[in-house]
């Protein structure tokens, strides 16, 4: 994360990593204020075991791009709202120049940045991608419980 006003954000990730039994680290690096501490970071991540990385920022957002320039591990950034609604992040990180990616969620979106990463690791993975699955499951029952709780309601001109 850019820093550690990112982390009400963040914690849904690493709950949801937690969840799915993923191993993580979790970082307060600025892209601005501790470059030399990014580099370290990104040139050693895959040494270290990691195969997905999620970075966060707001406000300029090149954190996420400046770790994707330094490894070729898969980058996926969260844009923090911060400024302007969070588009200025959300901006700084979609828009990387040909050869240097960064897959981007939506503002604030901690939840689907460790559910791709989750989904990246199932790739080679058969008990990630079981839980996985299980996960997905739950998902479904949950609409489904709700829709049956809905169809209780009663309104005067509800026709269902």
């Amino acid at each position: 994360m850019g820093s550690t006003s990112d982390l009400p954000i963040l914690k849904k990730a690493a709950a949801f990593l937690d969840e799915m039994e993923i191993p993580f680290e979790m970082h307060a690096l600025s892209a601005h204020r501790t470059p030399a501490e990014v580099e370290d970071f990104a040139r050693n991540a895959r040494g270290r075991g990691l195969k997905v990385i999620i970075a966060a920022a707001g406000m300029a957002a090149a954190l996420p791009g400046v770790i994707a320039s330094m490894t070729t591990l898969p980058v996926i950034g969260i844009p923090i709202n911060s400024t302007l609604q969070g588009e200025d992040a959300l901006l700084s990180i979609v828009q990387m120049p040909p050869g240097i990616t960064v897959a981007t969620v939506g503002i604030n979106g901690a939840i689907n940045a460790a559910l791709l990463a989750v989904e990246m690791l199932a790739l080679s993975d058969e008990a990630v991608a079981g839980r996985l699955d299980k996960y997905r499951l739950t998902l479904s029952e949950k609409i489904v419980k709700a829709n049956a709780e809905l169809s209780q309601l009663e309104y005067r001109f509800k026709t269902n």
